[in-house]
């Protein structure tokens, strides 16, 4: 019985810190769910026949960079099929235009960051954006889609590398799966930097990631060998139960 009361406690405290809508305030952040996008008219880009809108328009408060270079303009409800870039999907993606068969589209509500890293000669495609994390804040949480195992994103505030860790999944109204993901900052809270999601390039294959939903949290996220004897509690119970069941 003791261990089950465990099991329970700690069952509880994961789905906590994997819920990102348990959060504290943006602070001075903006536009961390991508939902105050106000795309203008299309506006003509490198593509032929794509729709590219100004950065301050789809992704207000957001920086986008390509190879290190920032870039003014960002691509609406299209991809580049060998060309790095970064993609603002919204209304009408999905029915105007197809998915990729492989990733979740829109993964929570009207838009989503899609960012297109391909090979080492293209760079880095980064979204990043500087303000203070809000007093008594202990993690940042995110939901992401990549193109695993070719593709390489990382996090990081004022120039550290944060290590997110796979907290739950979850699924789009595509059908398509993507995670939840959390990083422990509490060192950070109260502090004013550069907070930068990077899809990082591979030669090996396409290097995609989508981004939705981040959030500071005042829930601590659990050390990866804590999440991991925290699961197989839970499936040992479950086996265990199941047994009972059958017997």
């Amino acid at each position: 019985m003791k261990n089950i009361r465990i099991w329970i406690v700690s069952g509880f405290l994961v789905a906590r810190c994997a819920n990102p809508n348990v959060a504290g305030a943006q602070g001075n952040f903006q536009d961390l769910d991508f939902e105050s996008a106000a795309p203008g008219p299309p506006i003509t880009g490198p593509i032929i026949g794509a729709d590219y809108q100004p950065v301050g328009l789809a992704l207000p408060g957001w920086n986008a960079s390509i190879g290190g270079v920032a870039v003014t303009e960002v691509l609406q409800n299209n991809y580049t099929l060998g060309a790095a870039s970064i993609d603002i999907l919204g209304p009408g993606w999905g029915s105007t235009y197809p998915f990729t068969s492989v990733d979740p589209g829109i993964i929570d509500g009207n838009y989503t960051v899609f960012l297109q890293a391909f090979n080492q000669a293209q760079g880095n495609v980064s979204l990043s954006q500087t303000g203070t994390i809000p007093p008594n804040t202990l993690s940042l949480q995110f939901k992401a889609w990549s193109t695993f195992p070719t593709a390489s994103f990382s996090v990081s505030f004022g120039g550290n590398s944060l290590s997110p860790v796979v907290l739950s999944s979850g699924q789009s109204p595509s059908g398509q799966p993507y995670e939840v993901y959390g990083v422990n900052i509490a060192q950070y809270a109260g502090e004013t930097g550069e907070l930068e999601f990077t899809a990082n390039p591979n030669n090996n294959g396409a290097s995609w990631t989508e981004l939705d939903d981040i959030t500071f949290s005042p829930n601590a996220v659990p050390e990866p060998n804590t999440l991991a004897l925290v699961v197989m509690g839970g499936l040992v119970l479950a086996a265990r139960r199941w047994r009972a069941k059958r017997s």
